[in-house]
């Protein structure tokens, strides 16, 4: 109950600090609920993947973002006391869409957030994930499927999104 009540304060917070919607996009191929999403989801700062599997078992909290979007930039401590409040249930990765200089000095700045910070060089996650402009969240289950992708999203989807939150901590693997 009281984890409940913390990833709702939490989500308001972020929501208040998201970007609102995108028009025009078009997301036929991006995974959806209750697919398995792929399992390379970027490189981190060592040039090592970082991939799902690291964190099978918990909840995941996909979360693509740019320095240029000071949202995004709220958005990153938000969700390190999301993950820190679910104790050891829930990861983030936070999936930088800049290239890697940027990242690297970024990097050094947010270490301390102690969430998986990873950049996407070539793309590929973002075309994987349907990304077309953020905010865009994808909320992966303990099971390993996706519970939830939010694009655009604005305080209208507050509710949806500590739903989605409390049903992939809730998803057993």
């Amino acid at each position: 109950m009281r984890l409940a009540l913390l990833l709702r304060l939490a989500a308001a917070m972020l929501l208040s600090c998201a970007l609102s919607g995108i028009a025009g996009a078009t997301w036929a191929a991006a995974p959806a609920a209750g697919d398995i999403p792929p399992d390379i989801v970027g490189i981190n700062v060592d040039r090592d993947s970082v991939k799902l599997s690291q964190y099978a078992g918990k909840a995941v909290v996909i979360s693509f973002w740019a320095t240029w979007c000071p949202y995004c930039l709220k958005e990153l401590p938000v969700l390190s006391s999301i993950q820190k409040a679910a104790k050891g249930n829930v990861q983030v990765i936070a999936i930088n869409t800049e290239d890697r200089d940027v990242f690297r000095r970024t990097s050094r700045v947010l270490r301390d957030l102690g969430i998986e910070l990873a950049y996407d060089p070539d793309k590929k996650a973002q075309t994987a994930y349907g990304v077309s402009g953020i905010p865009h969240m994808v909320i992966i289950g303990r099971d390993g499927k996706i519970v939830n992708v939010f694009r655009g999203y604005d305080e209208s989807s507050l509710e949806g999104i500590v739903d989605a939150i409390n049903r992939a901590t809730g998803a057993a693997p």
